[in-house]
């Protein structure tokens, strides 16, 4: 029998925007948080898919004055209705491969598109994602699949169906967004963790809905962060106060537990809160990481 000495790093990145519209905004809270990574899906009050080239060079300039790198595209691709126009969607698409070319990136956030009926538009479904991923991955990028309310990737038994038939589609885990869908937690966990290339971290509470700070819910944050092996890329999407665009991605009203009187506030808790639970955890911050020493036979 050997014994193995394995080391988890993880990395934290972020949806900044929750911290302020103005890209000013977003920076100063990423470095007050020694956030390195960022997901963008805003910035300057402009959803990413509408950046211009010119202004997606600005974007970048000024990250990376900061010392700042986009992680991933936070794109909308892929929440519209099935039913909707596909062409044009793809015209968005291309531009968003368009700015990961001048972001250095090559992670882009989709979802699997509105349906009331998933049965009868799986196979429509499976097709846009198919040409999708397949277009992604001729230039050299993916597409991550997030889980969401009401697409057809919303529930674990559909997320997982979408993930073995579209094989190039890669996958982000959301434990909140399952537990708003009448999911089990440890059920997404033991399902759909291992499967998932990053994870967005916010947390639910099940009874109320509510979304509270990672660890105060019941998604169960702890035994994901306990499960993770190698590295792996945690982005924090508070989701604890209102800010510019939620309605945008999000048609429901959102409840939160607690009250905050600023989105930095807010954002400076989420963070708090996963970084709390990390130490708990064992792990240690190391130049801009966490890191975690372990051994297993």
């Amino acid at each position: 029998m050997i014994n193995r000495h394995k080391t988890v790093k993880i990395e934290l990145c972020a949806f900044a925007d929750e911290a302020g519209s103005a890209l000013s905004d977003q920076i100063a809270a990423l470095k007050a948080h020694d956030i390195r990574l960022l997901e963008l899906r805003s910035a300057d009050g402009q959803n990413v898919a509408d950046l211009s080239e010119e202004k997606a060079r600005d974007i970048k300039k000024r990250l990376d004055e900061n010392g700042i790198t986009v992680f991933s595209i936070g794109s909308p691709i892929g929440k519209i209705r099935v039913s909707d126009d596909f062409s044009a969607h793809l015209d968005k698409l291309n531009h968003i491969f368009a700015l990961c070319g001048i972001f250095g990136c090559q992670k882009i956030r989709m979802f699997s598109f509105f349906t009331e009926t998933p049965a009868r538009d799986r196979a429509e479904v499976m097709r846009r994602l198919s040409v999708m991923a397949a277009a992604a991955d001729r230039r050299g990028l993916a597409l991550y699949h997030e889980n969401e309310k009401e697409i057809y990737g919303d529930t674990v038994a559909r997320t997982v169906d979408l993930l073995d038939a579209v094989p190039a589609l890669r996958s982000i885990y959301d434990p909140a967004n399952f537990m708003q869908c009448g999911e089990d937690a440890d059920l997404s966990i033991d399902t759909l963790l291992s499967r998932a290339d990053y994870i967005h971290i916010k947390d639910v509470v099940r009874a109320t809905g509510e979304l509270v700070p990672a660890g105060y819910g019941d998604c169960k944050i702890d035994r994901i962060l306990s499960l993770l092996n190698g590295g792996k890329v945690l982005t924090v999407e508070p989701h604890l106060a209102l800010f510019d665009g939620y309605a945008a991605i999000d048609g429901s009203e959102m409840k939160t537990r607690f009250a905050f009187k600023t989105q930095q506030e807010a954002f400076a808790a989420a963070v708090t809160a996963l970084k709390d639970l990390l130490r708990a955890g064992g792990f240690i911050e190391r130049d801009g990481a966490y890191v975690k020493e372990g051994a297993r036979v």
